[in-house]
């Protein structure tokens, strides 16, 4: 397993002439609604004519500087969306960024739309998505850190809820659960999480942009995957630290046709991200598959039982 240096990449932006750290997103007491450019017609509720109210950050509180991070690239359908939503949270210490990689649709032009209320963006070709996460990760000076793709969004009041639990709890990673809503048939369904336990932390099960964590314990993402990246990261960065669960739906993914979650075109680089971190000289050979599905089984319908 080969994961790149962030300092490299850190140190590429310094001799690029970005200055660190970033600048905040711009806040406003009042909040950004009316700041932002206007929705198209006929867009309407969150995040589109609606906002998190900023008065439920507490003025007395010092709140902790968020990072996001969105990876970019064709998806203007829905990237709009994407950024309304992490700005309308109305956080007061926020770090925003957004590292496209060359898109040739329309993305570039609606980041430049939002740009006087982002911390940082670029675009242009990079390696993929693994790569744009580990460049923006770079730049962070964030307490803690999230990323959300650019076909996803958070839900309102999330960046609130979040941080008030790390406040609170003290703990290093933060899950909830998250909604899939189909494009083609406007359904939404639940993914509901449970408690995530080191022993079956090798059965995917996180909600990835209803995830959140501590810089102290921040990895880079290791960019030879393709499919499973952020996977391979839990397994890293989630295993022996501390963690809370927030029992309701923290984010919304689309669910379309070029999603790499949905998509069957990508059903070999799924299999093969899974021969690599399952390799000798990555994860190594998990000898008790059979038993770990099966006591699982059972904790899940123990859990069904008891909630």
């Amino acid at each position: 397993m080969d994961l790149p240096d962030l300092n490299q990449y850190r140190n590429n932006f310094l001799d690029r002439g970005v200055k660190l750290p970033l600048r905040a997103v711009p806040a406003d007491v009042t909040g950004l609604l009316r700041e932002l450019p206007a929705p198209a017609a006929g867009k309407t509720g969150w995040p589109w004519d609606q906002e998190t109210d900023p008065a439920i950050y507490d003025p007395k509180v010092n709140w902790p500087k968020l990072t996001i991070v969105t990876p970019s690239y064709n998806q203007a359908g829905f990237l709009e969306e994407t950024i309304r939503a992490v700005l309308l949270q109305n956080y007061p210490n926020l770090e925003y960024i957004i590292i496209d990689g060359g898109s040739n649709d329309q993305s570039e032009q609606l980041i430049k739309k939002y740009a006087s209320w982002l911390s940082y963006y670029q675009s242009e070709k990079d390696k993929g998505q693994s790569q744009a996460i580990n460049m923006g990760f770079s730049l962070s000076s964030g307490r803690y850190h999230a990323w959300i793709n650019s076909d996803d969004y958070y839900l309102k009041d999330v960046f609130h809820k979040v941080i008030s639990k790390f406040m609170h709890t003290k703990v290093d990673f933060i899950y909830g659960y998250g909604n899939d809503h189909n494009v083609l048939s406007g359904k939404t369904n639940t993914t509901v999480v449970l408690p995530f336990i080191d022993y079956f932390i090798k059965i995917p099960s996180l909600v990835q942009p209803s995830t959140f964590w501590s810089a102290a314990i921040h990895e880079p993402v290791w960019e030879e995957l393709h499919c499973s990246l952020d996977f391979e990261l839990w397994l890293r960065l989630v295993k022996g630290h501390s963690r809370a669960l927030i029992k309701e739906p923290l984010s919304v993914a689309h669910v379309h046709d070029q999603a790499k979650t949905h998509s069957p075109k990508t059903k070999a680089l799924w299999e093969a991200d899974h021969q690599k971190i399952w390799a000798a000289d990555a994860h190594g050979t998990v000898h008790e598959w059979k038993k770990i599905f099966f006591l699982n089984r059972i904790r899940i319908k123990l859990y069904s039982w008891f909630h």
